[in-house]
């Protein structure tokens, strides 16, 4: 069996255009950035967006692209999630109730300067997918309401109606521990699954729901409570057959996603023989969500779970 250091984590394997991209930018190069974005769907350019965000040193560079040409969409989409993203890392993922009020200061003064950036590439840019993907982050975390958040998301679905990325920023805002309630996470999922075409990822989104209603308990028993429920376990198995085990399932934007997301399911659903065959489809490629939900310690976790279900005991 592999051990933990066989674990992938790294997305840049599952979506070469990453590396590429990421490349570029190092080079400081706008032009190969931009024909790596341009070339890429509108899905898979918000996803490139965002994992090369976080990079660091971007601020200068970016605002120098936009200085020459103000109406570059991809430079304002990029930088408005790097000055999220910079925000986000100093609030960390943590409930609001570990938050300090500095930490809180100083991540809305981020946001706030995304913002500006975001509305001047909306404003230039008003069908760009990724720039409303990034403005619903940011709407969740200025604490602007759902109303708006729903507001900017008409917009993007107007632009992309089945845009996954922007799709899971707003189910993050419809969770309670946000602004919504699960009744309003489940309902937009299944609505969002059910009108994009089977065969895509977007079976991701109910599974990622799933998930966030399971780890919202207190309790290793209300977990167990939760899943034991047949209508939580239909509605799971329905979304993997819509995607990761539909005959039309490839490896598109989304793929390692949503096996990564289903196969921790499976595992907490004590469904050995799901669990391998997601696995299998897997290879030794994951994601860090939402196994991180269960230890900082991924690829352990993941090693563990692959164990289990090639016939190991847990």
């Amino acid at each position: 069996m592999s051990q933990a250091t066989d674990v992938v984590l790294d997305r840049a394997v599952a979506y070469p255009e990453i590396a590429a991209l990421r490349a570029a930018l190092a080079r400081r190069d706008w032009p190969a950035s931009r024909a790596v974005l341009d070339s890429a769907g509108p899905m898979e350019r918000t996803a490139l967006i965002r994992s090369v965000c976080e990079d660091e040193g971007l601020e200068g560079f970016l605002r120098a692209v936009l200085a020459a040409n103000p109406a570059d969409g991809a430079a304002s989409a990029l930088l408005g999630s790097h000055l999220i993203d910079v925000g986000w890392k100093i609030r960390t993922a943590a409930r609001a109730q570990y938050v300090s009020r500095e930490q809180f200061a100083a991540f809305h003064d981020w946001l706030r300067k995304a913002e500006q950036v975001l509305i001047d590439g909306a404003a230039y840019n008003p069908r760009d997918p990724a720039v409303w993907t990034a403005r619903i982050t940011s709407a969740r975390g200025l604490q602007l309401g759902l109303a708006e958040s729903r507001r900017r998301y008409d917009r993007l679905a107007a632009a992309d109606p089945h845009h996954l990325p922007g799709q899971l920023q707003l189910l993050q805002m419809l969770c309670p521990k946000w602004d919504g309630t699960w009744e309003q996470v489940h309902e937009f999922a299944r609505d969002a699954m059910g009108a994009a075409p089977p065969g895509g990822p977007h079976g991701l989104i109910v599974a990622e729901a799933h998930i966030e209603h399971v780890f919202d308990g207190d309790t290793r028993a209300d977990m167990l409570g939760y899943l034991s429920n047949e209508q939580v376990r239909a509605e799971i198995y329905q979304a993997a057959q819509r995607s990761i085990w539909h005959p039309g399932f490839r490896r598109g934007y989304g793929w390692i996603e949503a096996l990564s997301t289903f196969a921790l399911l499976f595992m907490l659903l004590d469904d050995q023989r799901a669990a391998a065959a997601t696995f299998t489809a897997m290879g030794n490629l994951a994601t860090r969500h939402p196994w991180d939900y269960l230890d900082d310690d991924v690829a352990t976790q993941i090693q563990q779970a692959r164990a289990w279900a090639f016939g190991g005991t847990r």
